[in-house]
């Protein structure tokens, strides 16, 4: 099969190729692996697994298996395979082999697809973009300077570069959402409990993390939700299944939608216009589909959320950091910088202060509760600008020698509590400061590949709905995604 025939099919196209026997799935892994070939330096995957993908390609096929024998990508990231090493982005752990696999790989191999390899990610996660040291940044394919956005963003670049229609992702400050509109794609945050994020850890970052996919097809994603929600024995808890199955559901449209935006950042840093143009544009298509929308305020304390996240996820790049050193032997010098800071503050915060950090996460599902007693989705801008040049966000090397100084010297504890620590760290989310709202809210939201700038690049915006929102929102964006195709532009060239 023609790279430009592979290309042309979603994920659920390609597999009703294989169940009408017209294509053999060996054929669509050779389309898929010609395509990493060709795109090398977009450094979208850190591993590959051509050989054991060839001979899964040519077992036998259950050919009722909504993506039998289609070409897949799983994150390097909390998406174990058995035997082989998950290294997290992170040099600690390049070398250590995954005990089991992760309960969403299991749930896609009983799906029918075909893993040949993992992505790249930024270590552990913790960045919006993706340059981790242990496997180098992974490349924009609208323009290579630029970054793909994180932490799913090797699985966005192959995506977007059109080596698979649809890869593993996972999110937990916006992790899908943020490299899915930085790419072109579309990416859904689901709720909560929604899917495992077992076997090896009850929920991750309290809940806030959740597994998924980013994907160029509303259906694509929509069948994804139906393979992977549901409960398991071991699980912490789980959400009820839809009334229908969510690819099903998309043939309903959403109804007229009471719909509020904003544009300012939650944090008060700067917006790029091409931002605002974003959603003021997509305001107007959801106007002219028969929707109410209106602007209101940001409906949360920006400011107190980014500091509850972010005082969160240093506490638990502390237990991580710990964990490996504990249980594989690891030196702090195997970790970067950053992640050696973030630890040092985590690790240096008190019981009490954590626990009404996390006592605050339910002040801000408060405030969101009663945005939606009156709005049914809020929309706000993905990003606050179109995705920046390669290295433009990574800490400086001269920044990076002085937290290092302080976390060796035991000082994280008392620079968390100055003022320039803090503007520091908030200044971190500017590029990204609309996504973490969902996840410690634990609702779900998605991106929705509407805009381009004048310059081509991808910009999207955000939709983030109430309690089991996944159903509406999936409707919404199918509607979107009939009144204004986002696969009508080429897909980026190979190298």
């Amino acid at each position: 099969m023609h790279f430009e025939d592979y290309q042309r099919y979603d994920a659920l196209g390609l597999a009703d190729l294989v169940r009408r026997g017209e294509v053999h799935p060996s054929e669509l892994l050779d389309a898929a692996l010609a395509r990493a070939d060709a795109t090398r330096s977009l450094n979208a995957i850190v591993m590959r697994l051509d050989e054991s993908a060839r001979q899964r390609a040519q077992a036998p096929f259950d050919t009722s298996a909504p993506f039998a024998g289609v070409p897949f990508l799983v994150k390097d990231l909390f998406q174990d395979l058995k035997g082989l090493p998950s290294s997290g982005g992170s040099r600690a752990l390049k070398a250590v082999p995954a005990p089991e696999d992760a309960d969403v790989v299991r749930r896609w191999r009983e799906a029918g697809l075909v893993i040949f390899g993992k992505t790249n990610t930024p270590e552990f996660g913790a960045k919006n973009i993706t340059e981790p040291l242990a496997w180098g940044p992974a490349r924009n394919p609208w323009d290579p300077s630029r970054t793909t956005g994180g932490s799913s963003g090797g699985s966005a670049a192959a995506v977007a570069a059109g080596i698979v229609p649809v890869a593993g992702a996972n999110d937990g400050g916006g992790s899908i959402r943020i490299p899915a509109a930085a790419c072109g794609l579309f990416g859904l945050k689901a709720g909560r409990g929604r899917i495992s994020m077992g076997p090896m850890m009850g929920e991750a970052l309290n809940g806030a993390a959740v597994q998924g996919v980013v994907s160029h097809s509303v259906r694509d994603t929509a069948a994804m939700l139906d393979v992977l929600q549901g409960p398991e024995p071991h699980a912490p808890y789980h959400m009820p299944a839809p009334e229908v199955p969510y690819l099903q559901c998309l043939q309903r449209p959403p109804g007229r939608l009471r719909i509020g935006y904003s544009t300012v950042s939650p944090i008060g840093t700067p917006v790029d216009p091409q931002a605002i143009a974003a959603v003021a544009d997509a305001a107007v298509l959801l106007t002219d589909l028969g929707h109410h929308v209106e602007p209101c305020d940001t409906p949360f304390n920006g400011v107190q959320l980014a500091e509850d996240f972010l005082l969160a996820w240093f506490c638990a790049q502390a237990f991580i950091v710990d964990h490996i050193q504990r249980t594989y032997g690891a030196s702090l010098k195997d970790f970067e910088a950053d992640t050696r800071l973030m630890a040092a503050v985590g690790r240096h915060t008190s019981a009490l202060r954590l626990l009404q950090c996390e006592a605050r996460w339910h002040e801000h599902n408060l405030a969101l509760s009663a945005f939606h007693a009156r709005y049914d989705l809020w929309l706000s801008p993905t990003l606050a600008a179109p995705p920046p040049p390669i290295g433009s966000l990574a800490t400086p090397p001269a920044l990076a020698i002085v937290s290092d100084v302080v976390s060796r010297l035991g000082l994280a504890g008392w620079l968390s509590h100055t003022p320039q620590f803090k503007q520091t760290v908030l200044s971190n989310l500017g590029w990204t400061p609309y996504t973490q709202l969902a996840n410690l809210t634990g609702r779900p939201a998605m991106s929705v590949p509407l805009y381009r700038t004048p310059e081509g690049l991808p910009l999207g915006v955000q939709f983030v709905a109430g309690l089991n929102g996944e159903a509406l929102l999936l409707q919404l964006a199918a509607q979107l995604e009939q009144a204004r195709p986002w696969r009508r532009a080429p897909l980026p060239s190979s190298d």
